[in-house]
């Protein structure tokens, strides 16, 4: 099971993750986890939970511009039915330079918040199905207790269906 880092060992990401989740008024606390997590797998095993009930937060490039999706680790994202949603001409996985200049954050520990600007979000459904999920915490060892009201809330994010 995930422990809280001790803070003097928080990267700087994981501060401001931290920060905005105290500003957002979350009550979830960010864990450390011994193993990194670079895929929704890894983060179930180590939290004890299904893989569904991981948020991923993956960025897309949206016509040049961010695109934040908080999807259920069971489901892979249809770029084109997203790139339809947000009336984009092209949606693709962004770069992992196009991430972190968005984010301020490396892939595989992409939190739903903590980003240098606002992003836009969209939530995947299917994480509603969870009582709690788990989001990232601003680096591959870390995450934080949510759920799926509070993400929507936390982001400004708009509840669709990714799949």
């Amino acid at each position: 099971m995930p422990e809280k880092p001790p803070a003097t060992d928080l990267h700087p990401s994981v501060l401001r993750v931290a920060e905005a989740l105290r500003a957002a008024g979350v009550t979830g606390e960010i864990v450390h986890l011994p193993v990194p997590t670079p895929t929704a797998e890894s983060a179930a095993n180590q939290v004890g939970c299904e893989v569904g009930a991981i948020a991923n937060s993956l960025i897309f490039n949206a016509d040049g511009e961010p695109l934040l999706v908080l999807t259920s680790g069971a489901h892979r994202v249809d770029t084109a039915h997203i790139a339809r949603l947000v009336g984009a001409a092209k949606v693709k996985r962004a770069d992992p330079d196009f991430v972190r200049a968005a984010t301020g954050q490396v892939i595989g520990g992409v939190a739903p918040v903590g980003h240098p600007q606002p992003i836009r979000t969209l939530v995947d459904n299917w994480l509603g199905k969870h009582e709690q999920v788990w989001a990232a915490g601003g680096h591959v060892h870390t995450v934080f207790p949510t759920t799926f009201e509070e993400l929507l809330g936390i982001t400004g994010g708009t509840a669709v269906e990714v799949a």
